[in-house]
């Protein structure tokens, strides 16, 4: 489960980063790896950690799919 502490900052949570991450791929439906990175990197703080948890938590949400032959994560969209 993903609960937050009253110790955690709302800008170095998974959750934050996966909602920048969605944010960015729902502007442009597929960017590539280093794209999304960057955007996470601008807007989160310690994304170096919490990039790979915050997509992990999107794709295990059925929301984006990774791309190999491109080297993209392309948004799924969801059920709303």
């Amino acid at each position: 489960m993903l609960l937050p502490s009253k110790h955690s900052h709302p800008d170095a949570t998974v959750l934050a980063a996966a909602t920048v991450a969605l944010v960015a791929l729902k502007k442009k439906r597929v960017l590539p790896y280093d794209e999304l990175k960057g955007a996470v990197e601008k807007k989160t703080r310690s994304a170096d950690y919490l990039f790979s948890p915050a997509l992990s938590l999107l794709y295990i949400l059925g929301l984006v799919e990774y791309r190999p032959a491109v080297d993209a994560f392309e948004y799924l969209g969801g059920t709303s």
